[in-house]
């Protein structure tokens, strides 16, 4: 019988970077998370549904210059467990803040994709990380616009509370085809068999999807919408202009609130821009070198 969750010799027999993988318990959960290269610390934060996977071409070529560390959130891929108050976005930055602490590590920059760029900012906002700068790729830090602000959280919240429907998403996932089309669809990025492959594996397990559902449950991009002005570390947002889940005026609105943001947007990619073109997001990443934000009295 198949266990409702990602299995590290199943699922994970040959995850990329691998030996890079460590599993660590803090608090309630076993984090999985991996550690590469030397050097200042660069943490990695995947979006709603990913994994460490992710990151796969990233990875070694950030490890050459930095210490990476990339871990599976909450209720993904192969960390177990829920932190205390949920998978929301508070809750789940303290979580993170925690791993770093067991790790004895602190990030001298936070990269974050989607909603993963939510968690480095709160962090940062809630003085759980002092990064010198911030790196949100595609970056989800504002409210859904138009009708899908009500109707997403909405409908997250009714998948919340159905028991069957991860086991539902599950058995889609597990249909031939269906990850690939969807990935597609949604996000405007092609991207690798294998890439596409690690996906599939994931949402055909229920545990992995019910992470994902809960976390869009319970995520408050509002209130992190309110507090974007607080933020007071350099924020380089790069987009993606065929991203088909996060509109360009949602990147620009969310640039114009951060007093020390900068936007740059990338022709013919999009919003797993990192898992098509790994070279060239790498390259803006090492990169990137914060100005200073001088502190006014």
């Amino acid at each position: 019988m198949l266990s409702d969750r990602a299995e590290w010799d199943r699922e994970g027999r040959d995850w990329p970077n691998r030996d890079a993988s460590r599993f660590l318990t803090v608090g309630r959960l076993r984090w999985h998370v991996q550690v590469a290269g030397a050097g200042p610390v660069m943490l990695l934060l995947h979006g709603t549904g990913a994994a460490t996977h992710s990151w796969r071409s990233v990875l070694p070529l950030l490890a050459t210059q930095f210490t990476v560390v990339a871990p599976d959130l909450p209720g993904h891929g192969f960390t177990t467990g829920r932190p205390t108050g949920g998978l929301g976005m508070t809750s789940m930055a303290r979580a993170v803040a925690e791993l770093l602490d067991a790790l004895g590590l602190q990030p001298d920059l936070v990269v974050g994709h989607s909603a993963g760029a939510a968690i480095a900012v709160r962090m940062a906002i809630d003085g759980l990380a002092r990064p010198s700068g911030i790196v949100g790729l595609n970056a989800a830090l504002m409210p859904f616009p138009g009708v899908a602000a009500k109707l997403f959280p909405t409908l997250a919240r009714l998948l919340f509370v159905n028991p069957f429907a991860p086991h539902l998403f599950a058995a889609l996932a597990r249909q031939q085809g269906e990850v690939d089309r969807f990935l597609k669809r949604s996000t405007g990025s092609w991207i690798d068999a294998a890439g596409a492959d690690f996906y599939r594996r994931l949402f055909a397990t229920p545990a992995h999807c019910a992470g994902a559902i809960t976390m869009m449950a319970d995520w408050d991009l509002d209130a992190l919408s309110r507090d974007l002005p607080k933020l007071g570390v350099p924020l380089l947002l790069v987009h993606g202009e065929g991203d088909a889940m996060i509109p360009q005026t949602s990147v620009q609105n969310a640039a114009a609130l951060v007093p020390h943001a900068r936007l740059e947007t990338i022709a013919g990619l999009g919003h797993l821009a990192h898992e098509e073109a790994p070279d060239r997001i790498a390259g803006l990443l090492t990169g990137f070198t914060p100005t200073p934000v001088l502190q006014t009295s």
